[in-house]
């Protein structure tokens, strides 16, 4: 059973790394080749190691046999590890040693593992920081005392991004148990905004910001770009085929069938939106992107990515113009009403103008969502799907905003004042936005806010919130330490548990059971509020045992 580390020396001298099994002598591993400074690129050495027993690694210097650093660890079957040498000391030779997770390993001994979480839970808190790639590093791992000139360290995760994704996603299945039939917990039939509203773009939101944050970790610790891009297709492809055949089918009403399938979907489009942002964040990034010189350091995290802006101002130009260009059979062009008996009854069959059209030639109308908000008043008839291919553009642009939000907090790490005053100043020029584009009202503005058609100015304007909310949720959060997030921070770490979860177990008991009274606030109520806090409850069981689902 092995697993594989890879090991990363910026020494100017070669250095040798050795091996102890327990009662036993040291074991050659392997040379590694001194850093190469004129290309920057540090001397690496890759090898497999075993994971049965607990090892020592010993990293001494080939010159006077000179030992460097030295860990216990036990690493983990199918894991795979990364040893990073730094010097500190070019005069005495003195390094830092940090052991990283890049791949969790295979939970192939159950029952050791949750004896070994139960006495030494950091181990576990190493796996869990690793995916995020936080840029901080606080926590520090197990080393040898007599060894004083290095030290261990891991990435603490952001508690607020947790919290914030925890927050969106608990107000996202009380909503989606009915939010005790409330209206305000119920989609704005057309335009406008609710409560309801609110919680799907800023789980995009900050989807965009975990991609600049894991990126930027896996391709400092020695990750291709090549096994980034696998992954991200990996994770996309889940994402989609999860929505498709597990949350969208009624199961209840018959085996799976193509004939009716919807395939639009809110994971579908999380998927979609993670595939194209990451895989655009990752063509341009780089491991050294937390440094840049430039004429205008305040723009350090934007004038460097030119390329990504001008992609998504030319996939906002293919929205503009096919939502206001785009011919649509008998129905006026730029049309952006609900149909039915919306516009005093002069356009029916327009739902969604260009974005309903669009899906129902591409889709097939028995492949959409059937039953849209806007029957409910405007007495639409048409099938409109609010995760729609059209809308999919603005959640792409949703979901980039968030990135720069991650990107925030990599260039200035260490400096919260900074990183909150970007925020605010990012939430203010989205607000404007969103001002002048809706002429801060309902109906009369240019383009007004509208969830089904993820119009533009719903985009900027959510952003707007997010950038405000996630600065103070931060500031309470991981600035001051006065919130530990809780009780949102435990279903932001097991996100994507609970939103499957709750949609596949929604019509069970216990989060659903028949009512005596179907009419009345107070039962639907106590019923939405019982399964949403069953929900975050198994989340937090979940997290007291560092059980964690990750695509």
């Amino acid at each position: 059973m092995q697993g594989r580390t890879p090991f990363h020396s910026p020494l100017a001298l070669m250095s040798s790394l050795h091996l102890l099994l327990p009662q036993c002598l040291y074991q050659f591993l392997a040379f590694v080749p001194p850093s190469n400074e004129s290309l920057r690129k540090p001397g690496t050495a890759s090898v497999m190691v075993d994971t049965q027993h607990p090892l020592t690694l010993l990293l001494n210097s080939s010159v006077g046999d000179r030992d460097l650093c030295k860990i216990q660890y036990h690493f983990g079957e199918f894991g795979n590890y990364s040893l990073v040498v730094k010097t500190l000391s070019t005069s005495n030779q003195t390094v830092s040693c940090d052991l990283i997770i890049n791949e969790g390993p295979i939970n192939s001994y159950l029952l050791r593992n949750w004896v070994y979480k139960k006495l030494n839970p950091r181990a576990t808190d190493r796996m869990i920081n690793s995916e995020l790639g936080s840029p901080n590093t606080t926590d520090s791992i197990n080393c040898d005392p007599a060894l004083q000139s290095w030290s261990s360290g891991s990435r603490q995760r952001l508690r607020s991004l947790d919290t914030f994704r925890g927050l969106s996603l608990v107000i996202m299945v009380f909503v989606n148990y009915g939010g005790g039939k409330y209206w305000f917990f119920k989609h704005e039939s057309w335009n406008g905004l609710t409560v309801a509203d609110l919680v799907f773009p800023w789980f995009v939101f900050i989807m965009g910001t975990s991609i600049a944050l894991a990126l930027g970790s896996m391709l400092r610790w020695g990750s291709s770009k090549w096994k980034v891009l696998r992954k991200i297709i990996w994770r996309s492809f889940v994402l989609i085929l999860l929505g498709i055949v597990v949350v969208n089918p009624n199961y209840c009403l018959g085996p799976l069938s193509w004939d009716n399938l919807r395939i639009p979907g809110v994971l579908q489009r999380l998927g979609f939106t993670y595939l194209v942002v990451a895989a655009l964040e990752l063509l341009f990034t780089r491991a050294d992107s937390g440094t840049w010189e430039g004429r205008f350091p305040a723009l350090q995290d934007i004038l460097p990515y030119w390329p990504q802006w001008i992609f998504i101002l030319v996939l906002e130009t293919i929205w503009l113009c096919l939502t206001f260009l785009l011919p649509v059979p008998d129905c006026p062009r730029g049309y952006l009403g609900p149909g039915g008996i919306g516009d005093f009854g002069k356009y029916p069959n327009c739902t969604g103008g260009a974005a309903g059209y669009i899906d129902r030639l591409l889709l097939g109308e028995k492949h959409m969502y059937q039953h849209p908000s806007s029957g409910v008043i405007y007495q639409s008839t048409m099938p409109y799907d609010p995760e729609g291919i059209l809308g999919t553009i603005n959640s792409i642009v949703m979901a980039f905003l968030g990135l720069q939000a991650g990107k925030i907090t990599l260039f200035y790490k260490d400096q919260p004042k900074q990183i909150m005053s970007r925020f605010l100043i990012w939430g203010i020029v989205m607000g404007v936005i969103s001002a002048i584009l809706t002429k801060c009202s309902k109906e009369e503005g240019f383009i007004p806010i509208n969830k089904n058609l993820w119009s533009i100015s719903y985009v900027t304007t959510m952003s707007c919130f997010a950038f405000i909310l996630l600065l103070l949720i931060y500031y309470l959060v991981d600035v001051k330490k006065w919130w530990s997030g809780a009780p949102f921070l435990y279903p932001g770490m097991n996100s994507i548990l609970v939103y499957i979860g709750h949609q596949v177990f929604a019509n069970y008991f216990p989060f659903k059971w028949k009512m005596q009274d179907s009419q009345s606030h107070a039962e639907h109520l106590t019923q939405n509020l019982t399964a949403t806090t069953l929900w975050v409850i198994i989340s937090y069981i979940l997290y007291r045992k560092r059980i964690f689902w990750k695509i």
